[in-house]
């Protein structure tokens, strides 16, 4: 039985200042939201909405932790998420483009 229902996640909701990669170097980082957030919302809800609205200064590596690592870590792969997963930054464009390709190098890291 498959849910029809979706959710919109909010980052600034969860820490307003999320940064680096992982739970040694910081408690509000792209490991720990990616394992605490994202990936439960992910396994519980058809779709998933993530919305980096209200922070404009996400690293690299926070992204790459938390969306690449859904591919890398957590075993989904590009084409589940893009059929479950939408994200959105109302501000930056960048912080999309920089999800869109960490997504996309994880998936060719993936299949190589």
């Amino acid at each position: 039985m498959t849910n029809q229902n979706m959710i919109t996640l909010s980052v600034v909701k969860w820490h307003a200042k999320p940064k680096f990669r992982s739970r040694d170097r910081y408690e509000w980082c792209g490991e720990a939201y990616r394992e605490d957030i994202l990936v439960p919302a992910l396994l519980e809800n058809e779709k998933v909405m993530v919305d980096l609205t209200g922070y404009n200064r996400y690293g690299r590596s926070f992204i790459d932790e938390t969306f690449g690592g859904l591919i890398r870590s957590e075993n989904f792969t590009l084409s589940e998420l893009n059929e479950k997963l939408t994200y959105k930054h109302d501000l930056l464009k960048s912080v999309e483009e920089l999800i869109k390709e960490r997504l996309e190098a994880a998936e060719n890291e993936r299949i190589s």
